[in-house]
């Protein structure tokens, strides 16, 4: 059984995964509107993969026979200067989830609750990876800031990243 606080916290999360899927949305929508459709890709793999994350954690509380409280989602801004600027602002929201991960997974070892803290493991790499990848295309936009060719081949590039559903998921589809 989840306790109160933890049952609230991971309702929250739900609602920030939710967020952080618009926000990513409103990124890809964003690039789309500039004619930079592989960065707008790019963004729209990461608005899946939100949605898999806030999809992973209803299941949870579900598995844990528990309600799941869906929540009104907060505006989230809709212009970006630069594809830098949008990586930026990327890299800085997904510290921002880190830290309510750790949260969540401080109150789990509070509570002593295993099983809660054994699947914010997945979610622990996960934010890993995800400041990772933002670092990384910060960096490609700074080598190609103010080369249009450059800022074109990596679009490019951009454009042939597909989506993956998330393991914790696809485990859950066999």
């Amino acid at each position: 059984m989840l306790s109160k606080k933890l049952h609230e916290a991971l309702n929250a999360q739900i609602n920030a995964e939710l967020w952080s899927a618009y926000l990513y949305l409103s990124m890809s929508m964003d690039a789309e509107a500039k004619g930079l459709k592989g960065v707008a890709n790019w963004f729209y793999i990461q608005f899946q993969e939100e949605q898999d994350h806030a999809r992973i954690f209803m299941n949870y509380i579900l598995s844990r026979d528990a309600e799941v409280t869906l929540r009104p989602i907060a505006e989230v801004r809709t212009s970006w200067a630069s594809p830098l600027e949008m990586f930026r602002d990327t890299l800085e929201h997904e510290k921002k989830v880190t830290a309510l991960i750790n949260d969540l997974a401080a109150i789990a070892a509070e509570d002593k609750d295993y099983a809660s803290s054994n699947m914010l493991v997945w979610f622990i790499d996960e934010q890993v990876e995800e400041e990772e990848s933002a670092r990384g295309m910060i960096t490609a936009c700074e080598a190609v800031e103010g080369n249009k060719f450059g800022m074109y081949m990596l679009d490019k590039e951009l454009a042939a990243r597909t989506y993956s559903q998330a393991a914790p998921l696809a485990s859950s589809n066999d």
